[in-house]
């Protein structure tokens, strides 16, 4: 299974993450920065396309892809 980091201090909050997630994994947390960014969090399955690390202006996402027949 793939998974997403948010770097929560780098996010502004622009959501084009959102956008870009095929799958809808990302959204809104409710949480803010010290910026005063309300920050993005992965709530579902990530399949691991990166589309959304691609698109943030902030590079504030990591993505670690799960490789395939690895042992869970």
């Amino acid at each position: 299974m793939s998974r997403i980091q948010i770097l929560e201090e780098r996010c502004k909050g622009c959501r084009l993450c959102v956008e870009a997630c095929p799958t809808g994994v990302l959204r809104p947390s409710g949480r803010f920065n010290h910026q005063g960014y309300e920050v993005m969090e992965a709530d579902g399955q990530c399949v691991g396309c990166a589309s959304c690390a691609v698109m943030c202006p902030d590079t504030a996402i990591r993505v670690f892809k799960s490789v395939k027949g690895a042992a869970a």
